[in-house]
């Protein structure tokens, strides 16, 4: 069905159980916890409990975006999951997701595109659509990066939480509302600067691996925030050029929640008002791939999204990889 466009029928998010204070967090670190919040803009998190997995949270997010369509698990067409925390190398999150919802025979995969994963995702899930091959895709980011975390690390330990996020694209009649087109990159040679390094094929998990903090999360902050907002903010331009739009078209911009401070740069550097600018990090912290999906999932349930909105979409993370997407709600 060429021509067919894509909208989304329903979001939905899921925190675990486990709120974790700034106090907590700095009591590990040796820290004052005023000094997390003035450099994260972060005042809770929650970390999943030993009990919980990232298929587990997905589930949920999945469940809540299902109900909110009007729609059960077996109206799906295909699963895409975007984590850097799966269950497990292999079989996908995707697919064991797919065990837990019940419904059998569709396609179910995971990519792998840090914290842009969802909007890659999403870029996927409209292309299957508008080429005619599926009507429903669930697209879904879930993420435990508290259990990659190492406690004398203060560049990542203060940052990030654990969460789920998703949304059900599926074939739209309307070409008024929906997706409107969304743009993704990456840059290989910024490889280094966010990554778990071991564990892989390059260096097995093993002793000295653990031993050397190999397997838990690293990140040069400073230089990663600075690259991937100049590569982002000019991913925006160019996306509202193409689009033939202004700034102060847009309704609504929910980006990537990776830190407060940045996000309020950010959005000040682009020009856009605070009451159009969604943020929950104060209360989630940094949930990687997961934070976009929530923080639309949230913005969404606010009831902050009006049809026929312009909502902007933006993210970057590990690769480097970034992207933006423009849409209309309804």
């Amino acid at each position: 069905m060429n021509g067919s466009v894509s909208s989304i029928a329903g979001t939905g998010s899921y925190l675990p159980g486990r709120r974790v204070e700034n106090q907590e967090v700095a009591n590990l670190l040796g820290i004052e916890p005023s000094y997390i919040f003035r450099v994260s803009g972060i005042q809770t998190r929650y970390w999943a409990e030993p009990n919980e997995e990232c298929s587990f949270l997905a589930e949920q997010a999945s469940r809540r975006a299902l109900d909110q369509a009007g729609l059960v698990p077996e109206d799906l067409d295909a699963i895409l999951v975007s984590s850097t925390s799966p269950d497990m190398i292999f079989p996908s999150t995707a697919c064991l997701l797919q065990a837990r919802l019940g419904i059998k025979g569709i396609p179910a995969f995971d990519l792998s595109a840090s914290c842009s994963g969802f909007l890659y995702g999403l870029s996927m899930a409209d292309c299957f659509i508008r080429a005619g091959q599926f009507q429903r895709c669930l697209v879904v980011a879930s993420e435990i990066k508290s259990r990659s975390l190492d406690f004398k690390d203060l560049s990542t330990a203060i940052l990030f939480g654990d969460g789920a996020g998703a949304a059900i694209l599926e074939r739209s009649s309307s070409s008024d509302v929906g997706i409107v087109s969304i743009r993704i990159y990456a840059d290989g040679n910024y490889h280094d600067l966010v990554k778990i390094a071991g564990g892989g094929s390059r260096h097995p998990l093993s002793q000295s691996v653990l031993d050397s903090g190999g397997h838990t999360l690293r990140i040069r902050g400073s230089q990663l925030f600075r690259i991937a907002i100049g590569r982002l903010a000019q991913a925006v331009r160019d996306h509202l050029e193409h689009e033939k739009l202004m700034v102060g078209q847009l309704d609504q911009v929910i980006f990537h929640q990776a830190n407060g401070r940045m996000l309020a740069q950010f959005c000040k550097k682009l020009g856009v008002p605070s009451d159009r600018c969604m943020t929950m990090i104060e209360q989630v912290g940094n949930t990687s791939s997961a934070s976009l999906p929530m923080a639309l999932d949230r913005a969404n349930r606010d009831g902050r999204l009006k049809m026929g909105d312009r909502i902007m979409l933006g993210a970057f993370g590990g690769g480097l990889t970034w992207g933006t997407a423009l849409v209309r709600w309804g």
